[in-house]
């Protein structure tokens, strides 16, 4: 029997499979609303086999997206587009998932195909914050610090988001604290060089994340999991690594997280990577194993037998792909079929079955 194809129950929600579709961003909302493309996206994805769908980043704040052109959660109108989508993913069998996030330092950039770095206000940009003054890149926008009173404010923010994701439909919430972004920025010596209580020693920078994860806890409810992505390294010296991300995690599984979405990198530029097929499957091992909390493997997962191996192996819980199926929406299936295990196939698409 097919471990991959064997359903993962996280509190009270049995997902059908232990594939998952990572965030991926799309870049095509207007004033953070979904619209008939993020419909078509994820419902195709629900469609192809997954057992879990998340969203791609959603942004708590306005000036928390990635781009002008992201999905938003700070705004009660932006819940019944979000809820037609929800609906359509568990009519579908799979679980619908938010990414709640907030870019910090890297928000108010351009849309991929537009070129790189900051949108200026003047074209639709925005003031951006972080933990400190230090910006990403040359061409990234020149954060302004958070305060304490603002630090406050993003707090409540994950917390509105959260429940506004309810209101929407959504089963699964992550909190996003990889590739960069506010949460990680905290985390990173490379990104935060603040000297109070979010700032030097590790107790400090973790605060935040801590924080968030325990206030959304208190109102996402208790029988549906939390979840928390995380860069597990910088892969730059005097970075965030991996035996600090065994203490986060250990910390966050106390707080009531239930799984780690174990990623890494996109916080420093001067990172250096050595990118190959499941390079980042060993974080999530450890992780697993050391600090005692399910797992998500992510990166360069693409053959059906490797993902198998990776969870029968106990090295992750499931496994979430992300490029590999805007290649191939229906993967799951395929991949079912590759391992001799019975394919979610809906009704309707049930005559392309392979015998």
């Amino acid at each position: 029997m097919s471990v991959l194809f064997t359903p993962l129950t996280l509190r009270d929600l049995t997902l059908r499979n232990r594939i998952g579709v990572s965030p991926m961003c799309q870049y095509s909302a207007t004033d953070g609303l979904a619209n008939d493309w993020h419909m078509v996206h994820l419902g195709g994805l629900a469609t192809g086999g997954a057992g879990l769908v998340f969203t791609e980043a959603t942004g708590v704040l306005p000036e928390g997206r990635i781009s002008p052109a992201c999905l938003g959660i700070w705004s009660d109108e932006q819940i019944p587009a979000l809820r037609r989508i929800t609906d359509f993913i568990h009519t579908q069998g799979a679980v619908a998932g938010i990414q709640l996030a907030h870019a910090g330092r890297k928000a108010s950039t351009k849309r991929p195909w537009d070129g790189s770095g900051a949108v200026a206000i003047a074209d639709g940009g925005w003031t951006v914050r972080g933990p400190s003054t230090l910006a990403f890149a040359p061409n990234y926008p020149q954060p302004v610090a958070l305060s304490a009173l603002d630090i406050d404010e993003v707090v409540h923010a994950f917390v509105a988001g959260a429940r506004r994701a309810l209101a929407a439909g959504f089963k699964v919430a992550e909190l996003h604290a990889a590739h960069g972004y506010l949460l990680h920025q905290f985390l990173s010596p490379l990104s935060n060089d603040r000297t109070d209580l979010y700032g030097g020693a590790f107790e400090h920078r973790i605060r935040l994340l801590c924080d968030v994860a325990e206030a959304v806890r208190a109102v996402w409810p208790d029988g549906w999991p939390l979840i928390v992505r995380i860069s597990a390294t910088d892969w730059a010296e005097g970075g965030w690594d991996l035996d600090q991300s065994v203490q986060l995690c250990t910390r966050l599984a106390a707080r009531g997280v239930d799984l780690i979405d174990v990623s890494s990198g996109g916080l420093t530029t001067q990172q250096q990577i050595t990118v190959g097929p499941g390079y980042q499957v060993p974080f999530s091992s450890r992780i697993r194993h050391e600090a005692g909390i399910a797992t998500a493997a992510v990166g360069v997962i693409t053959d059906a037998h490797q993902a198998e191996r990776i969870v029968a192996d106990g090295e992750a819980d499931m496994v979430l792909l992300a490029r590999e199926l805007l290649r191939n929406p229906h993967w799951p299936l395929e991949a079912a079929h590759q391992l001799g295990a019975a394919g979610p196939w809906p009704n309707q698409y049930v005559r392309a079955r392979k015998a």
